[in-house]
């Protein structure tokens, strides 16, 4: 299979407030909007997307239409302290895992968009020695 196009679609019953979220905390650009529907693009070299689905709309198979539960978007940026700084401290999000730095490799903190889908907010470091060899591409 060759994929040409790639993006999470999350399932909500507040569109317009989710797509508030990410234009205005994320820098998403709205590329299609109906009163069912939000796709979104981030701008950059890379192109990444993230859409909106009101979860009652009849393109979703019978019995699957809830909002969505249990996702975990992961956004690496290079700055994850400057990133707390603005989203949590300066814009008030609540935390729901405060910054700090794993042996894993990571240094990250966790907030939530308005449907509850949890956000981590990443910036990688060197992993601790009993981690290192678990990486395959480094």
């Amino acid at each position: 299979m060759k994929v040409t196009s790639f993006y999470p679609v999350i399932g909500t019953e507040r569109l317009a407030e989710s797509r508030d979220f990410y234009t205005r905390l994320f820098g998403f650009d709205v590329t299609f909007e109906a009163d069912w529907y939000v796709s979104l693009r981030h701008p950059g070299q890379l192109t990444y997307e993230l859409a909106l689905l009101d979860p009652t709309h009849p393109t979703i198979p019978d019995g699957y239409g809830k909002p969505v539960q249990g996702l975990l978007l992961n956004f690496e940026v290079k700055d994850v302290d400057a990133e707390w700084q603005r989203l949590v401290v300066d814009e008030g999000l609540p935390a729901k895992l405060d910054i700090r730095s794993e042996a894993f490799g990571q240094r990250h903190f966790i907030v939530a968009d308005p449907n509850g889908v949890l956000i981590d907010v990443i910036t990688e470091i060197a992993p601790e020695s009993e981690f290192a060899d678990a990486f395959k591409d480094r």
